[in-house]
């Protein structure tokens, strides 16, 4: 057995190691085809299995209907902030968002370039330390964006804008895609980059409606048109090939793990276990979201009493092989990211550890 330590990091993130096992098989004989997948043309045949494959999966695993496009891209997330306001912005219809932390900011920057940018909620009063519950939904808006869970603050939407037929709903789902059951057809369309919880870093899950579509600006970068890629199948110019293979056996592995549900149960169960040490102990560990119905099931950030104690709580992780846990250096503390193939063993380990630290601080 190769040695495996806890990796808390923000991503990329932990894989389901019978998945790390396969691709390492696939890096050196793919298919027994003497070629490595990371030789591979995305023509051959056997890729084209994998790539179809891994969009029927995602559309069963999600609910989606045929109206759906499923999409592997480039660029990150990151990308996706500015192509979709280039791509679905509309002219003297100003671009709705929800603004709960850096991501959203970073999104909303990039649309103001293009176009009138409303911010119609927001937590920043409280430094993004819960999700707004007045989500406002303009009949005016080209569309409304929001980001379902913030890695840095520990916050994740647990209520959703009410449903429209006129204004698309947009979500970077980046950091909590797949980790729970939604409705994800009341989304028009849902981005996330893949090295959380569907895979390494390098491709970007792209889905959106067909009608969306309707919107295409033929004058736009022909890269940074969704039609461009939707009429090519995600093969217009070579796509991550490795990356999209390695999402292909996550899917697979959340199918075996028992869905979505199956998933989120063991999601719950992980958080729970860490947010109640958290609770437990709040005379020694803060946890910094208000709401405790903002908590996000895969990003729990606290505060120990000062930034000393910190510091040295994540030293002493780390030699007992928990990885990760330093917070996001815009707002220190500790952060714990617990995603879909983090093991439950890791929490326990975690909460041990912590009760232990605490009792000779």
């Amino acid at each position: 057995m190769t040695h495996r330590v806890y990796n808390f990091y923000a991503g990329p993130a932990t894989l389901p190691f019978s998945v790390v096992q396969k691709a390492s098989q696939a890096a050196l004989d793919f298919n027994g085809l003497g070629l490595s997948i990371l030789e591979i043309s995305h023509r051959a045949k056997d890729f084209d299995h994998v790539i179809k494959e891994a969009q029927k999966d995602l559309k069963e695993i999600m609910g989606l209907t045929d109206d759906y496009h499923v999409l592997f891209l480039q660029g990150g997330a990151s990308l996706q902030f500015h192509m979709v306001p280039l791509n679905l912005m509309m002219k003297g219809k100003p671009a709705d968002y929800v603004n709960t932390g850096a991501w959203s900011k970073k999104a909303i920057k990039e649309a103001k370039l293009l176009g009138e940018t409303r911010v119609v909620a927001t937590s920043e009063d409280s430094n993004f330390s819960y999700i707004p519950k007045v989500l406002p939904v303009n009949d005016d808006a080209s569309y409304l964006h929001i980001t379902t869970n913030n890695t840095i603050f520990g916050t994740q939407f647990n209520h959703f804008p009410e449903k429209s037929e006129n204004v698309p709903l947009i979500a970077d789902m980046s950091s909590d895609m797949l980790c729970r059951r939604l409705k994800f057809t009341d989304f028009d369309m849902i981005y996330a980059g893949a090295q959380k919880n569907m895979g390494p870093s390098g491709t970007t899950i792209v889905i959106l409606k067909d009608k969306l579509l309707q919107r295409d600006k033929e004058l736009n970068p022909t890269l940074l048109r969704y039609k461009t890629h939707t009429d090519k199948d995600s093969l217009f110019n070579t796509p991550t090939v490795f990356s999209i293979y390695v999402v292909h056996l996550v899917l697979k592995w959340i199918i075996e793990s028992g869905g979505l549900d199956g998933v989120e149960i063991m999601n719950r169960n992980k958080a729970g276990l860490l947010y109640g040490a958290i609770d437990e102990m709040k005379d020694f560990y803060k946890g910094t979201v208000t709401d405790k119905d903002s908590r996000s099931l895969m990003n729990a950030t606290f505060r120990l009493p000062n930034e000393e104690l910190e510091q040295k709580f994540v030293k002493e992780a780390e030699t007992e092989n928990m990885l990760g846990l330093k917070g996001h250096r815009s707002v220190g503390g500790i952060r714990a990211s617990i995603y879909n193939a983090f093991p439950f063993e890791g929490v326990e380990k975690l909460v041990d550890f912590m009760k232990a630290f605490k009792a000779k601080a």
